[in-house]
């Protein structure tokens, strides 16, 4: 897939030449280890640019010559296998650093769910920067090892939880995102598609469908439509996906 038609750039509201300043993701993202009076000096070496619904932006064993923060949007990633099928390995929004690759080559690829906004970053001017912002350095390093935990976590999700316990832990993953730590927001999106959430689960449409409608009729969850969810019973649905339920 050709990441050519993505990579647009964008002027962000205060112009190219600022665009961390007024960056809404800042808080959820590494880059906030950066103080404001030097934001300019991250801003230089920053491309803003947007990926369509359906575009990829980062493409599976490519040179992996960039970095890429999410400010905006939702973006799938996915692995394909020799036949030309796809496994979803994740789903990210803003605040998440993408391309902590540990080889010459990107180890996924990335497509916008719905419109997303990155900024994009060469590694060689990044690495740079990291000599002077210590701080940001560590965050990436805490990011890469949530990347381990969360790859840990799908291994467990895939292995060893049924289809309801696999649900109950993905909805309560996604009312996560970009929440504090131990917090979740009742109602939240789901901008993926029901094909989109059984691949990433390993379950077909029909199960997804079937259980979503069951958590809805035992209490657990209402849907608001098909892209928006309410966890009605928090504590029930924590219980389900620990397989205590």
């Amino acid at each position: 897939m050709s990441t050519r038609l993505a990579r647009q750039p964008s002027r962000s509201p205060r112009g190219a030449l600022d665009p961390c300043a007024t960056c809404e993701a800042r808080p959820l993202s590494v880059c906030n280890a950066i103080a404001d009076e030097d934001l300019a000096r991250l801003a230089a070496i920053a491309v803003v640019m947007d990926a369509q619904p359906g575009r990829c932006f980062i493409d599976e064993g490519e040179p992996a010559d960039c970095f890429f923060n999410i400010t905006a949007g939702t973006a799938k990633l996915f692995k394909l296998l020799p036949d030309g099928r796809r496994q979803i390995t994740g789903f990210v929004g803003p605040g998440h650093f993408l391309g902590l690759a540990v080889s010459d080559t990107y180890a996924f690829s990335a497509e916008a769910i719905e419109a997303v906004r990155y900024c994009r970053f060469q590694r060689s001017a990044l690495r740079v920067l990291l000599d002077d912002f210590p701080l940001m350095e560590k965050r990436l390093l805490e990011a890469a090892a949530n990347e381990l935990v969360a790859a840990q976590e799908q291994m467990l999700l895939l292995g060893r939880k049924t289809a309801r316990e696999r649900l109950a832990s993905f909805l309560l993953m996604q009312s996560r995102q970009g929440m504090p730590c131990g917090h979740l927001r009742r109602r939240f999106g789901l901008p993926m598609t029901r094909h989109d959430i059984a691949d990433y689960l390993g379950l077909t449409i029909e199960t997804v469908s079937r259980t979503l409608t069951r958590l809805r009729s035992e209490g657990l969850i209402d849907i608001v439509s098909q892209s928006e969810v309410v966890i009605t019973a928090p504590t029930a649905l924590e219980s389900l996906a620990g397989g205590l339920r």
